[in-house]
């Protein structure tokens, strides 16, 4: 018996909302990519100096923005995969509505206003803690069976 045929069919929209935060964060990427062009920030800079760059902040914004997204991927993805092995239907919906609130958390990062990045982006909190509470029910039906 394949690793395939242990999983609920309904395992495939995890996988999908996993592809859909991979394009998310490409999309950040070239935002990225954008801004170094249109503020004038050279590769391999990471962030500008305010010293130097009188769009320092704005660069920074977007860059932080897509950096913060990267930082929680790794989390973001061992939730996803491991608790929608128990709840895949959960997860995936959980996984989406993380997705649009980090669309809304970079696109408000990306103003210039670090703040505006709270306003839709903080419901990926919620998103994250319903999924690591499907990851402790896994863990827990593993425990017992």
């Amino acid at each position: 018996m394949g690793a395939v045929e242990l999983l609920p069919k309904e395992y495939g929209y995890v996988s999908f909302v996993i592809v859909l935060y991979c394009v998310l964060n490409v999309w950040m990427g070239t935002q990225v990519g954008k801004a170094r062009k249109k503020y004038k920030v050279p590769y391999p800079t990471l962030y500008a100096i305010d010293s130097e760059n009188k769009d320092a902040k704005l660069f920074n914004c977007v860059q932080r923005g897509h950096q913060n997204s990267l930082e929680m991927m790794p989390m973001f993805f061992i939730l996803m995969i491991l608790g929608g092995i128990r709840h895949p239907c959960i997860c995936a919906a959980l996984g989406s509505l993380y997705i649009v609130s980090r669309y809304f958390y970079f696109q408000g990062y990306a103003t210039g206003d670090p703040q505006k990045r709270l306003k839709i982006g903080k419901y990926g909190f919620f998103a994250v803690m319903g999924l690591m509470i499907c990851t402790i029910s896994f863990g827990i039906s593993l425990l017992r069976a």
